[in-house]
């Protein structure tokens, strides 16, 4: 299944049913009238955020999508049924732009999320509700309104609890497939990965997802390489890998250029925790390796890890760092939370005591 992480869609949601004219007429009845029918409103447009899906490539093949009009109203004052509904299905972290590419309608970051994106048409009213003491007989009806259309654009940010970034070759594609089951591809050229990966890591019994990125180079928030378009998907994660290779001759210049990207993009990007490893450290000796670790330690101003996914030297150590993070992190968004449930929940006790 290709990746495709931004599509344009056309919606369209049902027209209301036009309203019925029509007269009781039955034998042996004295009194007739006016009794038609309502239409029934037009079908809705929605989109709902499920889960197993983490591409939009079904729209790359269906952009127009249409609700059925409502059904029109019937003698005996029966109204008509609503049109079908249509709902999109897209996966969690897609957000809604209106057509200008800027507005947000909505983001759906939970599964089972609903938004309504256009509302169908209200049904036309039957010449019942038009008789009056003057006009006993109207032989009128309206027909109903027209449903919404309009052009969105859905674009989808990776849901993950940590990602990693790093240049080109700096073995996070081999990272991702040795932590988890994802299998990207993996090969000695730069910008082999063309599009994000999620996999499962666990480790000590605990699960977490991780998100791999193309690698960034010097320039991408100006669209060199392969530009930031992916770096949206390390925006909802909450920790950063930062992997530089042992290849590399200057990783203090490796680590400062992909910190450098993520600062220009975004500087709430750049400021999440981050957990650095020196990276595919069995091509180099031990001297070397010892050196490295001392630069890339001195730039990071924080002790980085040693590690080599190929025999996994250092893979559970890593791992544990990002799990720590995780947990640091949820531990202080429940700490938050619980704060501004008191906070809110002891404001409306001391607006019940003044009450009283």
């Amino acid at each position: 299944m290709k990746f495709l992480d931004k599509v344009k869609v056309y919606v369209r949601s049902g027209d209301g049913g036009a309203g019925a004219v029509s007269f009781r007429r039955e034998k042996f009845i004295e009194f007739g009238g006016p009794d038609g029918g309502d239409g029934g409103r037009g079908g809705d447009v929605f989109i709902e955020a499920v889960q197993g899906l983490n591409t939009l490539i079904d729209y790359r093949y269906q952009q127009h999508f249409r609700a059925k009009t409502g059904m029109h109203g019937m003698g005996r004052n029966r109204t008509g049924g609503k049109g079908a509904d249509v709902t999109l299905k897209v996966p969690v972290g897609t957000q809604v732009f209106a057509e200008d590419e800027e507005t947000l309608l909505c983001d759906l970051t939970e599964v089972g999320q609903v938004f309504r994106v256009a509302e169908g048409g209200n049904g036309g009213f039957g010449n019942w509700q038009f008789k009056s003491s003057i006009n006993r007989a109207p032989y009128r009806a309206n027909p109903g309104l027209e449903g919404e259309e309009l052009t969105i654009w859905l674009q989808l940010k990776l849901i993950a609890d940590a990602g990693v970034v790093g240049l080109p070759n700096a073995g996070k594609s081999t990272f991702l497939a040795s932590c988890t089951a994802a299998r990207p591809k993996i090969a000695d050229y730069p910008f082999t990965t063309l599009h994000p990966n999620l996999g499962v890591a666990t480790v000590d019994g605990q699960e977490f997802v991780i998100a791999d990125i193309p690698g960034l180079i010097e320039g991408a928030h100006e669209g060199v390489g392969i530009g930031d378009r992916f770096l949206g998907h390390v925006e909802r994660t909450r920790v950063l890998l930062h992997l530089v290779s042992a290849v590399e001759e200057d990783v203090a210049g490796a680590y400062e250029t992909v910190r450098r990207e993520l600062e220009l993009y975004d500087e709430e990007l750049a400021a999440k925790p981050e957990v650095v490893a020196l990276s595919q450290i069995d091509t180099v000796d031990d001297e070397t390796r010892r050196d490295k670790l001392d630069e890339l330690a001195r730039v990071a101003g924080r002790k980085p890890f040693a590690l080599s996914a190929v025999s996994r030297n250092g893979l559970n150590d890593v791992l544990r760092a990002l799990k720590r993070e995780i947990s640091d992190l949820a531990d202080e968004a429940a700490e938050d939370q619980a704060a501004e449930d008191r906070r809110r929940f002891g404001a409306q006790l001391n607006d019940e005591d003044w009450r009283a």
